[in-house]
């Protein structure tokens, strides 16, 4: 079992070959002071790599488990209101078209569930920020053809894949909020090109932009009746002159 743990972390630490030089040592005689914290430490590191990968296991099974496709709730109370239903418990709140009341659930979760009773409602405004919704999630949001406004800020599972997929709202979707969101690439942008009735788009804060300024120039060409906020023309470009 020792040398089969030694072998999965030998990818991992540079510390392993002096590991297993100690355990030879500890085998053959009496432990040193030295050999004593290299067993120790080999005992902690592989305690906090299982921490790390327990952790990782429980943030995809989070994100999975909030991102399902509700088939049942779309069965029996139709595709507005499993909408609504998936919105909130991701953590972010709607409108409905034609009302000025917003559903959003608690800080604890909770939320009302008076939307059950118009099931006849699209939504118009969705406020997704700092959620964990990706495009598996959004799967439940693509009956919603009179969506107007989509507020993404902050969420760390929005990529470029998911950007592809908001073609569906190319004849409805106005306002667009995808700032602070770490894994959006130039590549996802230029999907939104579908989105012709984009009126207000913000890309700011998004690391993954190697040079924000030129993109917002080129996202300017691609949809020319958009404001694009969030960057600077001059922001991230080099300009070179001749000596």
């Amino acid at each position: 079992m020792a040398t089969s743990m030694l072998f999965q972390m030998r990818r991992y630490c540079p510390l392993v070959p002096c590991l297993t030089v100690a355990r030879r040592h500890y085998a053959s005689k009496p432990p040193s002071v030295f050999n004593k914290f290299l067993l120790q430490f080999n005992q902690r590191f592989l305690e906090v790599e299982y921490l790390i990968r327990l952790g990782n296991w429980f943030k995809t099974r989070d994100v999975r488990r909030k991102n399902v496709f509700y088939v049942y709730a779309q069965k029996k109370y139709g595709v507005n209101v499993a909408a609504a239903y998936c919105i909130l418990k991701l953590g972010g709140g709607f409108r409905f078209a034609g009302q000025t009341q917003w559903f959003r659930s608690d800080t604890k979760g909770k939320f009302s569930f008076d939307f059950v009773n118009t099931p006849d409602c699209t939504i118009e405004e969705i406020d997704l920020s700092s959620t964990l919704i990706n495009h598996d999630g959004l799967h439940n949001l693509t009956s919603q053809h009179n969506l107007r406004s989509l507020h993404l800020q902050g969420c760390p599972e929005v990529d470029d894949w998911f950007l592809s997929r908001l073609h569906v709202f190319g004849e409805s979707l106005q306002e667009l909020n995808l700032s602070h969101c770490p894994r959006i690439t130039v590549g996802g942008l230029a999907a939104l090109q579908h989105l012709r009735k984009l009126q207000k788009l913000d890309i700011s804060s998004l690391p993954r932009l190697q040079n924000p300024g030129l993109v917002h120039i080129l996202v300017e060409e691609m949809l020319p009746h958009c404001t694009v906020t969030g960057a600077e023309y001059d922001q991230g470009l080099q300009i070179q002159t001749d000596n």
